[in-house]
């Protein structure tokens, strides 16, 4: 008789195509799902990019009632019946760092042995949630059995100490240059004979919209052939669009909203920016660089994602520099970098084999 798989509760924001969800994908896609399943706790009551592939893969998605702290005993009524309804689970994944603690609390109450939280980033945003999220911080080691992150810098941030790293790796193959495809998505797109800047990723402060657009402007003053590529959701999207407008840049910025294809989108571009705030180590950025793009980082951002030469890190305060380096790339040689990809632990099938080890190792303690 076929053995159960073990089922794992990821949880979650929601499954749209950001970084934490698709890194979860990327190993969601790959994993031995005979041996291993992935449930997901979701915190947010929307319909997510991945519901119907998750469905279709095996996996199980919950809602919770949110996790808005006036909720908190609701929140728990509904854990304590998710676990008693579904007695299978003995390990729970956090990937929403702070804002895990409430089901990470509910698993330690509910004798959920293994109780893992992850963490992504390197800053928390200064919001509304902010005092919140400071008092969770707190409370991890206090409820989580086990600490991982995908940097150094993002496990010091979140535990204040290194902790194993899980790579946020790709599926190398998809993203490696390909002339032949480019010339015929720029065709396609009508790019054929533009300088295309690309960017990836959500329409929130983190990522400085407001920053590319404003370094566009004065790039394209010089370039008159610049395009730049947006691709992502958020909710600061509708206001990036009223900026593009007042600047009169509607007919040099592309807005793709959230798509399936964004590993042909690196083909498309000439040139990478990532200005963000602050990362944990960025799935794009690496997605980017196996893409053989230059790319230009801030210097807010953990120097652990450069894993190719191609990469540069700047001031995110200073317009000029960013014009100046991007001006250095406008001709150069893309590259075949899937050996840089596998040599550094980006590569998805090295990697996802790492992370069954991993459970399979703490179920074995438990």
């Amino acid at each position: 008789m076929k053995n159960k798989p073990i089922r794992i509760l990821q949880c979650v924001s929601n499954m749209d195509r950001a970084g934490i969800e698709t890194m979860l994908m990327n190993f969601y896609r790959n994993i031995d799902r005979d041996k291993i399943q992935f449930d997901f706790l979701c915190n947010k009551n929307k319909p997510g990019d991945y519901d119907e592939e998750i469905k279709e893969l095996g996996g199980r998605i919950f809602v919770s009632p949110g996790l808005n702290p006036f909720k908190w005993f609701k929140y728990q009524k509904f854990m304590k019946s998710l676990f008693l309804d579904h007695p299978e689970y003995r390990i729970i994944h956090c990937q929403n760092e702070a804002m895990g603690v409430p089901a990470l609390y509910a698993a330690k109450k509910n004798n959920i042995p293994i109780r893992i939280s992850h963490s992504h980033n390197t800053r928390t945003r200064f919001d509304f949630k902010w005092p919140i999220k400071i008092f969770y911080k707190w409370n991890i080691k206090k409820l989580a059995t086990n600490l991982v992150a995908c940097s150094h810098a993002a496990g010091k941030y979140l535990f204040n100490e290194d902790v194993k790293l899980i790579n946020n790796a790709i599926v190398t193959n998809r993203f490696i240059y390909n002339p032949k495809l480019r010339n015929t998505l720029r065709k396609k797109m009508n790019l054929k004979d533009k300088f295309v800047i690309g960017h990836v990723g959500r329409f929130e402060p983190q990522k400085n919209h407001n920053f590319i657009i404003k370094m566009f402007n004065e790039y394209q003053k010089k370039n008159n052939n610049a395009v730049l590529l947006l691709i992502g959701t958020g909710s600061l999207e509708n206001k990036i669009k009223k900026q593009v407008t007042s600047l009169g840049l509607d007919d040099k910025v592309v807005f793709t909203g959230s798509i399936p294809s964004v590993n042909e989108m690196y083909q498309v571009m000439d040139v990478f920016v990532l200005p963000s705030y602050h990362e944990g180590l960025p799935v794009v950025g690496i997605e980017a660089q196996a893409a053989g793009l230059k790319c230009l980082f801030s210097n807010r951002i953990t120097n652990e994602v450069q894993i190719c030469d191609n990469v540069s890190f700047l001031p995110i305060n200073n317009i000029d520099i960013w014009v100046d380096e991007i001006n250095k790339f406008t001709k150069y040689e893309r590259k075949d970098l899937r050996d840089s990809i596998i040599k550094n632990g980006y590569d998805i099938y090295k990697e996802t084999n790492e992370l069954e080890r991993f459970y399979n190792n703490l179920l074995k303690k438990d």
